[in-house]
């Protein structure tokens, strides 16, 4: 019963992963198309950064939900840091 559960837990988390790497992929290329519609119709008008920006702040709100505070800069990150510079120091 407890394999089912992590096994469960787990093909959550691939999908959750596999839905962030999507809202980026689509993030870049419809930017990337935004900004080549703008550049050619308006280049003295931009507009396609407020898109960009707001749609980012969206974006990063993804990532902290998926990869978390803790993920980032967890509680055992700061001893990882120490222990690849003193390896680095040896070398």
């Amino acid at each position: 019963m407890e394999n089912d559960e992590k096994l469960k837990r787990a093909k959550n988390k691939v999908q959750e992963l596999k839905g962030f790497y999507s809202h980026l992929l689509t993030y870049l290329v419809v930017n990337v198309v935004m900004i080549i519609i703008n550049l050619v119709t308006n280049p003295h008008h931009l507009w396609f950064y407020w898109v960009t920006v707001f749609w980012g702040i969206g974006l990063i709100f993804h990532a902290f939900s998926i990869f978390g505070k803790r993920r980032i800069l967890g509680d055992d990150w700061e001893e990882k840091k120490v222990k690849e510079y003193m390896d680095k120091d040896k070398k």
